[in-house]
């Protein structure tokens, strides 16, 4: 089951667990669409694999399979503003 992380793993903006500015790669490295497509060219700097958006869970769902709580980020070169 997704994770549904919380937050962009580069620039750290809020990902809601229906939004469809999220982007994932087969690991579930995290990006809002702005940093997938702008600085990383729709590849995970993680892994080198697709970024594709990321499902929305439906919302009956959400308090049986909460989203993660756990931001994640990750110091890539391509981050620094």
């Amino acid at each position: 089951m997704l994770a549904l992380r919380p937050n962009c793993e580069c620039c750290d903006r809020d990902l809601a667990p229906d939004s469809a500015e999220a982007r994932i790669c087969s690991f579930e490295c995290t990006f809002c669409a702005g940093c997938a497509d702008a600085r990383f060219g729709g590849r995970c700097p993680n892994c080198g694999g697709g970024l594709v958006a990321r499902p929305i869970r439906p919302a009956a769902l959400l308090e049986k399979f909460p989203p993660s709580a756990e931001r994640v980020t990750k110091p890539h070169t391509a981050c620094a503003t």
